[in-house]
């Protein structure tokens, strides 16, 4: 039989044990950077560290730390949904939405397919682009094994076109800054074509970076993002604040 004493210990246990869960539930929420929220829909500014969905890694990706925020910010019981509508490279930073209900999952992901929305990205690159503005069209093809795109002018068996426009608005001493917007989303879409015109995004390796950022991102963000709401369907215009990191900061003090 439990002593009296023993009862009060272990309801005190109890209170920190709970209180413990939730200050990392706290914790875990804290570590998205909101942007935009309503009953539908819920837009998040990406660090270059997050996964958009699990992978080999096992690391938490970002859909279940909006759903622990969703859960803790409306002390949802159960279980949250919460739909990924699109991805960004795991290296890549900015504004990502997520759908809330399964109706705006439906009617996102049609805006998505239909290339309806509308996503401009910036880029920090090696080399002064030949030209300071322009548009790029390829055909895409992925290797699988080695997680890679590789551009071609002429569409072949399995390739997909690839579309857009970049323009040159900044410059350092050593980078450049490109705005890009985006005709249609393709696997490492933007990394693969800049390549081909010789302007590599810092720290992007795997496309020929000099060398990688030493907390492994690279200089490409999702800086706008624009979209039809699923059911009011109004506009919804999204611009994402750039990292806090010194060449972003100076760039995006620049414009």
């Amino acid at each position: 039989m439990e002593s009296k004493s023993q009862k009060v210990n272990l309801s005190r246990t109890q209170r920190v044990e709970s209180a413990a869960s939730q200050k990392r539930s706290v914790s875990k929420a804290k570590r998205i950077k909101l942007l935009h929220l309503d009953n539908h829909t819920i837009v998040i500014n990406k660090r270059s560290s997050d996964i958009v969905q699990g992978d080999k890694t096992g690391d938490e990706p970002l859909v279940d730390k909006v759903k622990t925020f969703l859960k803790k910010e409306f002390n949802k019981p159960g279980n949250v949904f919460c739909g990924v509508v699109h991805r960004l490279d795991r290296p890549t930073s900015g504004a990502i939405v997520f759908a809330r209900t399964s109706k705006a999952l439906s009617r996102l992901n049609e805006q998505f397919r239909e290339q309806s929305t509308k996503k401009v990205y910036w880029a920090v690159v090696e080399s002064k682009p030949a030209q300071k503005q322009g548009r790029l069209i390829h055909y895409l093809k992925k290797n699988e094994k080695q997680n890679k795109s590789y551009a071609s002018e002429n569409e072949t068996p399995g390739s997909k076109k690839a579309i857009l426009s970049y323009k040159l608005i900044a410059s350092s001493d050593k980078y450049y800054l490109l705005e890009i917007e985006l005709e249609t989303g393709r696997h490492h879409q933007i990394r693969c074509q800049l390549g081909t015109i010789d302007c590599i995004i810092k720290g992007d390796v795997k496309y020929g970076a000099r060398r990688s950022n030493k907390d492994a991102s690279i200089h490409l963000h999702a800086r706008k993002l624009s979209f039809i709401h699923p059911t009011t369907k109004e506009e919804i215009k999204i611009t994402a604040p750039v990292p806090e990191e010194p060449l972003w900061k100076f760039f995006e003090g620049c414009i």
